[in-house]
């Protein structure tokens, strides 16, 4: 018999990979398969229900006739439906054809509304010129519930094979830009202030080439500059494409459950990924080596990145979800360095001491302690991540224990995020899911090729409840999910997530949770020592005998960009609490906010300086404030 190891499950394949021509030459038997990704999850709690009881797989089943109504797909309306993702090829036999892309959300036009950009895919055909090459959209709030594609009057197309998105104002004037991450070179889309978009990336010198996953925006430094990460995934080569039994594959043999299927990247060589400096004069200096961020020796495969402050030193540390190897967590150390913090911290592995398919990554403080946990996708029959935040650079992994373990292990997680649906002030948790393997409909794994969303309640003490999925509703779509962004759409307070699927149109689920909490939001503007969309602030309200907590944060879910805008649910109470920003900067102002249900513009050292009533100005924005640097 063939010696088989598993190839680690991936975003893009956790197959079976037989490496008899290497291991029977040697005479060595196969070992025993050991329950990892991609394989039946063996814990305490047992292994997860596979089919309901009229035998539908249970990604794509377990709807309700009735319950509380909380998103509906309104995406026919919205005028979203023409437009559709197209990634690769259908029979999904190439690692590049199946990871799908991001979404990012965008007021590109600074008109108090958020507008949609969704990256696309493309086929060989259209880099060959032999069809038109997919476009990305650049979908305008109009205002009224609809949307208008302008991505080609924007020039924002991206004519190349796209993968992630990372929005920020980089350039500190005022106006938001966007990183585009592909298959080749990168996008760097500098806003020109008047509804178009130039790309500067070569310019700016960050391009690169080959396969850019996933970006994220911070000052690592401290110079009031939005510094650039990108991770790198893997090194995709057109003329020695990967397929099975290749040189390009180690002569591989790959297959999961007995099929034969794409192989993953664990047997194909990755790609490093690069910290650029903002030199404040449109340029970047790549600074990833001298940073100790470079991943050039071990090239783990790199999908979604997060700078954010994880230890409450003021710094942004950074994260990188890396699929099939272990996760990295790089600790500022305030010198323009980072320390390798991945394994020490327990964030790297899982509850097991396992690698995973780390996809996305979710950033939220649920238990409003004031500390930072994660969320992070994994692939089918893994238990979707939770990583709590014990203090002192500490997490623990607690899936099982939260609620969340074992109803999420038949499905193949991507994009991820904390957001309070229900504006009771905790943060609860959404995942959305598909598979790679289109044989998943075909066979009997127990799975589905398009999934359902997962939707996760806070109960407040730690714990989360499945959300139930009314038929008919939004929770009950059956989509083949990748990238999903969060954000307050329709500016009415409530948050809603937009989906980029694979192959097919976007999904735009509105919130309309019945609820009738007050909540508060925030549109931040840094001062001159800071980034001047804020992006690395920290906000904590004291509202409602709670404090949350919210960071202004450019990247995340699954190379996605969600509402830099810090939302806040109230509950019950009309009493809309007291702010504490700590600014990028270092400067630390607090302000009493007037009003319930507004979105409030708020500027360093100025206080509350505009606020929006109903999507419009409000009559009376005064408030409160004092502020000090520590």
């Amino acid at each position: 018999m063939s010696s088989i190891r598993r190839i680690s499950c991936c975003a893009v394949g956790a197959a079976i990979l037989a490496c008899g021509l290497a291991n029977v030459a040697r005479g060595q038997d196969a070992p025993a398969q050991r329950p990892n990704s991609g394989m039946q999850h063996y814990s305490p709690n047992g292994p997860a229900e596979k089919r309901d009881p009229n035998k539908r797989s249970v990604t794509e089943s377990g709807f309700v006739d009735s319950g509380p109504i909380i998103f509906q797909d309104v995406t026919k309306a919205a005028g979203l439906s023409n437009w559709k993702s197209v990634m690769g090829a259908a029979d999904k036999r190439l690692i590049i054809d199946t990871n799908g892309s991001g979404v990012g959300l965008i007021d590109y036009d600074n008109d108090g509304w958020l507008d949609i950009y969704l990256v696309n895919g493309s086929t060989f055909n259209a880099l060959d010129g032999k069809e038109d090459s997919p476009h990305a959209a650049l979908f305008h709030n109009n205002h009224d519930g609809t949307f208008t594609d302008v991505a080609a009057k924007a020039g924002v197309t991206n004519d190349r094979w796209g993968f992630g998105v990372a929005i920020a104002d980089y350039d500190n004037d005022g106006w938001p830009d966007i990183l585009v991450t592909n298959w080749g070179k990168n996008r760097l889309y500098h806003n020109n202030h008047d509804g178009t978009f130039t790309d500067l990336a070569e310019k700016a010198g960050v391009a690169l080439d080959n396969w850019s996953a996933g970006g994220t925006w911070g000052d690592y430094d401290g110079d009031g500059r939005l510094d650039l990460f990108i991770s790198g995934y893997v090194h995709f080569d057109r003329n020695n494409l990967p397929y099975e039994k290749t040189k390009a594959t180690g002569f591989s043999y790959c297959e999961f459950r007995g099929e034969p299927v794409m192989c993953g990247p664990m047997n194909l060589e990755g790609e490093p990924d690069h910290l650029f400096h903002n030199n404040g004069d449109g340029t970047f200096a790549d600074v990833s080596v001298k940073a100790g961020v470079a991943d050039t020796l071990n090239k783990y495969y790199g999908l979604t990145p997060v700078f954010v402050d994880v230890n409450n030193d003021g710094k942004p540390d950074l994260v990188v979800a890396n699929d099939s190897t272990l996760s990295y967590l790089y600790l500022n150390r305030g010198d323009g360095t980072f320390e390798d913090a991945s394994y020490t911290s327990g964030f790297g592995l899982n509850a097991d001491g396992r690698e995973v398919a780390a996809m996305g990554i979710a950033v939220g403080d649920y238990m409003n302690n004031g500390r930072l946990d994660f969320a992070v996708s994994d692939f089918e029959d893994e238990s979707k991540l939770l990583f709590r935040n014990e203090g002192n650079s500490g997490f623990n992994e607690v899936s099982m224990q939260s609620g969340i373990g074992k109803i999420s292990l038949p499905f193949l997680g991507w994009g991820d995020g904390f957001l309070d649906f229900d504006n009771d002030g905790w943060l609860d948790l959404m995942f959305v899911n598909g598979h790679i393997y289109p044989a998943a409909d075909r066979l009997d794994w127990g799975s589905s090729y398009a999934q359902k969303v997962l939707l996760f309640h806070n109960d407040h003490n730690g714990k989360f409840t499945a959300a139930p999925a009314v038929k008919g509703t939004g929770l009950a779509d059956v989509v083949s999910s990748r990238g999903v962004a969060f954000g307050d759409l329709f500016n009415d307070g409530k948050i809603d997530a937009i989906i980029n699927q694979i192959d097919g149109p976007p999904v735009l689920l509105k919130n309309v949770n019945p609820d009738q909490h007050h909540w508060v939001e925030l549109k931040l503007v840094g001062g001159p020592k800071s980034p001047r969309d804020a992006v690395g602030a920290t906000v904590c309200l004291n509202a409602n005998g709670i404090r949350q907590r919210q960071d202004v944060i450019s990247g995340g879910s699954y190379v996605s960009s969600n509402d830099l805008r810090p939302h806040f649910g109230l509950g019950d109470s009309s009493d809309a609490g007291s702010l504490e920003i700590h600014w990028p900067s270092g400067i630390k102002e607090s302000i009493k906010l007037s009003a319930v249900d507004r979105i409030y513009t708020i500027t360093e050292g100025k206080g509350i300086t505009s606020s929006m009533c109903a999507g419009k100005p409000c009559a009376n924005p005064a408030s409160a404030t004092s502020g000090s640097k520590p």
